[in-house]
């Protein structure tokens, strides 16, 4: 499936951007009047091969959630224990990420794809999670969801479907990066087509634009060890503080992932095999969700540090998967802003967030909405009657 998805993955059309920069020109405003949004309507154009481009709604949010060994290690005050019970809290609606999906008309999906406890709410008609071999890889399909909760009202009127759950559990966390590869390399490969999966369900399921999501405590760990690796920059430069830790823990922090990456000294020029050695569960499926939706041609909003660890991960798997990624918003730890830079990406807006789940994507929803709908609306000089400078 790996492979084949990547064969699939196509360079922007040249033809479509083109028609794009041409229509902007001729648009009832003063040329570059509306900054970034016009290079982003253009670059969305030449992801979909056609002038205006589909408008990117409705969205689909996908939080992969998973544990990580290196919790071990005290790289976070929080107790491993808070990913599933935030998992209860996303399937209840009461997170800040449903908040916002609900503000934006977004649909969420959480998918446990990596975490080590029992889930509150294990997903309807699911095998028990002792029923398998704790490394077992998932099947081809994905099990059986299971909603929470009521329909909620969308703003506009409509009605979303409840926060649904997916099982596609490949093991139950990570191993501890600094003794040993956090995956095998049939591990990560199974997180990365498991992300794949989602995407194509979802694109299936009438989705115009993903946008990342994640839940995973001390998932910032490996985050940076990802970024470190991919873009050759010290560790301390691509470490954060997380969930806001203290000076010896962040200390902490950084030497974590310097003893990692000084371990298993992973190749930038084997993607996978650098997510089995440092990567996360998550990391692993966010990237296959990015690939997933290059494939199909469908955009892919990012999140923070997490989201933009995995396009690392995306990008060296496939380079013209960069065509399909929006970077969303500029996370506060700063990882995310070093692997912007390096996949070439400028982010939306800089709110200072560093919460993750999705929620810096969904804010930026309405931007990317935005600039495909000028395209759409906005009336040329010439069909409007008013006269050209």
């Amino acid at each position: 499936m790996l492979e084949t998805t990547i064969a699939e993955i196509a360079p922007p059309d040249p033809m479509a951007m083109t028609a794009a920069r041409d229509l902007q020109a001729r648009l009832t405003k003063p040329a570059g009047s509306l900054g970034a949004l016009e290079e982003l309507s253009v670059r969305l154009a030449g992801l979909a091969g056609v002038c205006p481009p589909p408008l990117p709604e409705p969205a689909a949010v996908a939080i992969f959630a998973g544990d990580h060994g290196v919790h071990t290690q005290r790289v976070t005050p929080w107790p491993q224990e808070v990913t599933a019970q935030m998992i209860g809290n996303f399937l209840a609606g009461g997170a800040v990420v449903n908040a916002f999906a609900r503000q934006a008309g977004a649909s969420v999906t959480v998918v446990d794809v990596g975490v080590a406890a029992p889930l509150p709410f294990p997903p309807a008609d699911a095998a028990p999670a002792d029923a398998a071999p704790a490394d077992a890889a998932p099947a081809d399909a994905l099990s059986a969801e299971a909603p929470s909760g009521d329909a909620v009202p969308a703003p506009t009127g409509t009605t979303l479907a409840p926060p649904r759950l997916l099982d596609a559990n490949v093991r139950r966390g990570t191993r501890d990066m600094t003794v040993t590869a956090a995956l095998t390399r049939d591990e990560a490969r199974a997180a990365v087509e498991t992300g794949i999966r989602v995407a194509g369900e979802l694109i299936d399921a009438g989705a115009g634009v993903l946008l990342t999501g994640d839940m995973g405590i001390a998932n910032t760990t490996p985050a940076a060890a990802l970024v470190a690796a991919f873009t050759g920059v010290d560790p301390e430069a691509a470490t954060g503080r997380g969930t806001g830790v203290d000076d010896e823990t962040y200390r902490r922090k950084v030497d974590v992932v310097r003893t990692a990456l000084d371990r298993h000294r992973p190749d930038p020029a084997d993607p996978l095999g650098v997510l089995a050695a440092v990567g996360g569960l998550e990391h692993a499926a966010l990237a296959g969700l990015i690939l997933g939706a290059a494939a199909r041609r469908v955009p892919v909003l990012l999140d923070g540090v997490i989201a933009v660890s995995a396009a690392l991960a995306a990008a060296a798997l496939a380079p013209d998967a960069v065509g399909a990624m929006v970077a969303g918003h500029r996370s506060a730890e700063p990882g995310a802003t070093v692997a912007l830079r390096h996949l070439g990406l400028d982010p939306l807006v800089d709110l200072g967030l560093r919460l993750g789940e999705g929620t810096g994507a969904l804010l930026a929803l309405p931007v990317v909405v935005g600039a495909v709908r000028v395209l759409h609306e906005v009336a040329t000089f010439d069909a409007a009657g008013v006269s050209e400078k």
